[in-house]
């Protein structure tokens, strides 16, 4: 851990994405108001001693929707790489291991997902099962699996050509259990520096879906409904869109710090070249 936090990029990462995660955290058991609570009497307020970070169109308790849109933007985040790591690293270790035809179908199929950025793709998706947040969440997994693929395929063929696995193949163990037992735990650094950048960049999905009126739905809250829903009342109350965007700003910059310092102490490369 010493050297982890030797990292500045790491550090000032860890301490932003760990303010995110207790604030979900706490959000789960208490907030200072119920974030789907009304009150006509208090519409569009500023920052008080009784609502810090103010109230909007609704009188909704800003600090308290903030803190529960935390939960919805982690899940997300944890949803997505999870659905594009189980999918992309199977087909990587196929392609990798495969020659040919095989590597080729995967990596033409990875292109044509490219070809459908994540705001399309849940488009599609919520045109034909509707507007939500697990749509949202289906939605940015299918576009993370040809990244995940990608960096599989890439590790894993030079893993494959090592002693070791020549050893192992020797020995009359079984592709598969190679590939579980020895490919895969060497390839697992560079999966998680991506998983980490990813999450954040998931995080920033979510957002631009939900402020599209794509992913989480209303009363739920959620940082980028809750710029959507503030845009009509930048004159009269520009704190409602201040704070949510600050909320995405401070998740995204953490996660992707912490990814970076990540890679900068896991990664050989990068070890030498300092």
């Amino acid at each position: 851990m010493k050297r982890f936090f030797r990292n500045k990029n790491f550090t000032v990462g860890f301490i932003l994405s760990s303010i995110v995660v207790i604030a979900a955290a706490i959000s789960l058991m208490w907030t200072p108001f119920d974030a789907n609570r009304m009150n006509a009497k208090l519409r569009l307020q500023g920052p008080s001693w009784q609502h810090p970070l103010g109230t909007d169109q609704y009188g909704r308790d800003t600090l308290s929707r903030v803190m529960v849109g935390a939960v919805n933007s982690i899940i997300v985040g944890l949803m997505t790489v999870a659905i594009g790591l189980s999918v992309g690293v199977i087909l990587g270790l196929v392609a990798a291991y495969y020659s040919r035809w095989v590597d080729e179908t995967i990596m033409r199929f990875s292109d044509f997902l490219f070809g459908f950025p994540a705001v399309l793709t849940a488009i599609l998706i919520t045109s034909i099962l509707g507007p939500s947040m697990i749509n949202a969440m289906l939605a940015i997994g299918i576009f993370y699996i040809p990244v995940f693929a990608r960096l599989t395929r890439a590790v894993a063929m030079v893993i494959w050509e090592r002693e070791y696995i020549v050893a192992a193949r020797a020995a009359g163990i079984s592709e598969w259990s190679i590939a579980w037992r020895h490919v895969l735990p060497n390839i697992l650094s560079p999966l998680v520096i991506q998983g980490t950048i990813q999450f954040a960049v998931a995080i920033l999905a979510e957002a631009g879906l939900s402020y599209l009126g794509l992913g989480t739905q209303p009363p739920h809250a959620s940082w980028g409904r809750m710029l959507n829903e503030a845009q009509t009342y930048m004159s009269l109350s520009p704190w409602m869109a201040v704070f949510p965007g600050l909320a995405i700003a401070w998740a995204v910059l953490g996660f992707n710090l912490l990814g970076d310092g990540l890679r900068d102490t896991l990664d050989p490369k990068m070890i030498r070249m300092r």
